[in-house]
């Protein structure tokens, strides 16, 4: 089945679809948009709604491709395949459509993250031909000529007519500047049927000697070309003809060329109108905030907060209507200029739109049903040339309706009946949808008869929806009320217009009790559905605050999620570093308790003891305190600015001496070795020692068996040996590394540079079989890489 033209153009249809026209950029592609029809296959209509989605997305994510350019070109192949040679013009469309085809192509290569879309086909059917548009492009220079190099053969030829215009040009100046100059009518240089000549007056003509290839229309200037010139005009005239035969052949070549590719060129400008006309309906859809509807085949229609296309989208009421899940005919009443046939045509018109496989104008969510035939009656259908008055041509629209109409239509009626005996209309009109509800069709119909609105409570399967209308500033608000019966409130309009009371009770009282009840039942129903709208827009706002503090809510969470995170980091930090120096006390504690152990002997072991848990208690001391994050700690030194590697600081958090290693000065940090530890500081955690400073090594007053404290034996970390002979730098090394062993060091960091590299092989050679040295490495990368050794020492 499909839907009539007349249809189509009653619901305007057609004024989308030259909304849709505009707005693409290639002829064929603004012709195929105002011929399309609404699809009646649910599969097709299915398709073309997810073309014109994925085209959407594109356009989100990397705008529309641009089509500019292309032109069909079909005849013109077809006629170079049949050897027939094409214009300058043609040749130059045929370049400019393989230009825009190239240019589609390459744009949807770029779009890496879209794969395995419903467009693929049409891009696949894109065959670049950048030979071919090279060809031309480089031959052609305009419309109207060929580039000089176009050939060797035309660029010698117009080479040489260029030096022979300018031989000529020379004699003929010599001419109109020479003796004889006096019987020249003007001192130019023109031409007559392609040959240059001189204009002479006529009286003079015998005084320059040539041939006359014209007379002005006075009879008082003849165009002489001078005998001198002659042979050097036939030249060029010779050149002329061979330039044009040149021409002639690069052109036929061209048009060759192109006809052997016109099985590939046409496809491809098929596929490429195609996609422009799925992108003018992705554009389209983006200038009316449209999405795209869930379709079925079950005859449901769900459009929410749904716009006419046609209506400013600043001033268009949105509208929600539903049809047929729960009933099957809507029957709508209200005031006129309510909005009852803009509601009307909005059913109808996204309907066909979405078979066209456009997107719609309304909220996600919508659903629209996929019809096999849609039918209208609406406006003013009178018919002079049939003479038939305006029921009987809505009649016979009406009949025509009645014998096509199945369940799987869509029908329309506007003011359905109208025109007759109210009595008699109402009747008809009643009869008409109860057949079409027989059917299964799915029915809207606008209607100002009560029956109607009676019928519609009372029948299964319809349902009465009205257009509301403000009677205190008698105006419509334009609002669809499902489930409401409107009223014609013609007593209220009168009122507040100036009708006098006496004569609106006279009216009243006209009316019977029975329609007068239905009225204020009506009236009554009317307010509560309002005062239900006001306690439902309440509990909207309300339900939107709690959702906004929820937000807020869930962001205050959240940024606290980060601050603990960031907190927990921070005091991970710290306590590695209390970890650490806690560890650096433990080693130089047990080494202490060790060398007691070798000094202890029957006569001092209590005086040793002693010294022993006293130290155990300082160092316990000292802990507590580190870990303790109230005590402030107060260091001596000056304060960090600038460092040099080599320098002795102070760890402000540890409060112990080090060695600066390496310094990133734009980063304002510091890598700094403490005994075996290493690590990066920040300058403003660090203090450089004065030279009169106490050490802030733990301290140690064992004197035992003459051998020297090792407060008084504490050494860097590193040795620079870089600029010294090997057997030098090795009899500095064993004497450091005796030192370090005694100072308690774990690692030692040896710097010999880089260099050529044979002080390092000696140092690490001679490292190899050191008694004093357990394992040996590089550096990596912040220790020095391959310009430091860093040695273990053994316990």
């Amino acid at each position: 089945m499909s839907v009539s033209k007349r249809y189509l153009k009653t619901l305007e249809l057609d004024k989308i679809l030259e909304l849709l026209s505009a707005e693409t950029s290639i002829e064929d592609s603004r012709s195929k948009a105002l011929e399309i029809i609404p699809q009646t296959d649910f599969s097709m209509v299915e398709t073309l709604l997810r073309n014109t989605e994925d085209a959407y997305i594109f356009m989100a994510k990397y705008s529309a491709p641009n089509f500019a350019g292309a032109k069909n070109v079909s005849n013109a192949l077809r006629r170079a395949q049949s050897l027939a040679v094409l214009s300058i013009p043609e040749l130059i469309s045929i370049a400019e459509t393989l230009r825009a085809i190239r240019v589609v192509k390459e744009w949807r290569s770029n779009c890496l993250s879209m794969e395995n879309t419903s467009l693929e086909d049409y891009f696949s059917g894109l065959v670049p031909n950048k030979y071919l548009e090279d060809k031309i492009n480089f031959a052609i220079k305009n419309e109207e000529e060929l580039n000089d190099n176009a050939s060797p053969t035309l660029y010698d030829i117009r080479r040489k007519i260029a030096s022979k215009s300018a031989k000529l040009r020379e004699s003929l100046e010599k001419i109109i500047k020479g003796p004889t100059a006096k019987y020249l009518q003007e001192a130019i240089i023109t031409q007559r049927d392609g040959r240059f000549v001189v204009p002479v007056k006529a009286e003079h003509k015998g005084q320059v000697s040539g041939i006359v290839h014209d007379t002005s229309a006075t009879g008082s200037t003849i165009f002489v070309e001078p005998m001198t010139v002659v042979e050097t005009n036939n030249e060029i005239r010779v050149l002329k003809l061979k330039e044009k035969e040149e021409i002639d052949r690069i052109l036929a070549e061209l048009s060759a060329e192109a006809g052997s590719f016109c099985n590939s060129i046409i496809p491809s400008y098929d596929a490429l109108t195609e996609l422009n006309l799925i992108f003018a309906k992705a554009r389209l859809a983006y200038k009316m905030k449209a999405v795209v509807p869930q379709i079925n085949k079950d005859g449901i229609t769900y459009l929410k907060n749904a716009r006419h296309p046609l209506i400013n989208y600043k001033t268009v009421v949105p509208i929600t209507v539903e049809l047929g899940k729960e009933y099957n005919t809507l029957i709508i009443t209200g005031p006129n200029t309510g909005g009852k046939t803009v509601t009307l045509k909005t059913v109808g018109l996204m309907t066909l739109m979405t078979m066209c496989g456009l997107m719609i104008p309304c909220d996600d969510g919508s659903r629209v049903a996929v019809y096999g035939s849609v039918f209208a009656d609406i406006g003013d259908e009178q018919s002079i040339e049939q003479s038939l008055s305006t029921f009987s041509s809505h009649m016979v629209n009406i009949i025509n309706i009645l014998k096509n109409a199945d369940d799987d239509s869509l029908v329309l009626f506007d003011e359905l009946c109208a025109g007759t005996d109210p009595v008699e209309g109402a009747a008809l009109a009643k009869a008409i949808l109860m057949r079409l509800s027989a059917y299964g069709s799915r029915v809207v119909a606008t209607t100002h008869y009560p029956e109607l609105k009676s019928y519609a409570i009372d029948a299964d399967g319809v349902q009465n929806a009205s257009c509301e209308f403000d009677v205190a500033t008698l105006k419509p608000t334009y609002r669809l009320i499902i489930g409401m019966p409107g009223r014609s409130n013609a007593f209220a309009i009168s009122g507040k217009l100036g009708l006098e009371k006496d004569i609106i009770e006279t009216a009243k009282n006209q009316i019977n009790e029975e329609d007068l009840r239905f009225e204020k039942v009506v009236a009554s129903l009317e307010n509560a559905t309002r005062q239900a709208e006001k306690e439902r827009e309440i509990a909207r706002k309300l339900r939107s605050e709690m959702m906004d503090a929820k937000k807020k809510s869930d962001m205050r969470e959240h940024e606290l999620e980060i601050k603990t995170q960031k907190l927990m980091d921070q005091t991970r930090e710290k306590a590695n570093a209390i970890i650490e120096n806690a560890r650096y006390k433990s080693s130089l504690l047990l080494n202490e308790l060790e060398e007691m152990k070798k000094a202890i002997n029957a006569e001092n072991a209590a005086k040793m003891q002693e010294k022993a848990r006293g130290m155990f208690k300082n160092t316990l001391k000292e802990l507590e305190d580190e870990a303790n994050p109230v005590i402030s700690r107060k260091v001596s030194g000056e304060a960090v600015k600038t460092l040099e590697k080599g320098d002795i600081v102070i760890i402000a958090e540890l409060n112990r001496d080090a060695t600066v290693i390496d310094v990133k000065a734009d980063k304002k940090q510091a890598y700094v070795m403490s005994g075996s530890i290493k690590m990066w500081v920040d300058f403003e955690n660090l203090r450089l020692k004065s030279k009169n400073a106490p050490s802030t090594e733990i301290k140690k007053t064992r004197n035992v068996s003459g051998i020297a404290s090792r407060k008084d034996r504490v050494i860097s970390g590193e040795i620079d040996l870089r600029g010294q002979a090997s057997d030098e730098a090795i009899m500095e090394l064993d004497n450091y590394i005796d030192n370090a062993i005694l100072s308690g060091l774990e690692t030692i960091r040896i710097i010999h540079g880089k260099g050529t590299g044979v002080l390092r092989k000696n140092i690490q050679a001679h490292l190899r079989h050191h008694k004093s040295i357990d394992t040996f490495r590089l550096g990596t990368f912040g220790e020095g890489e391959n310009g430091v050794t860093i040695a273990t020492l053994k316990n």
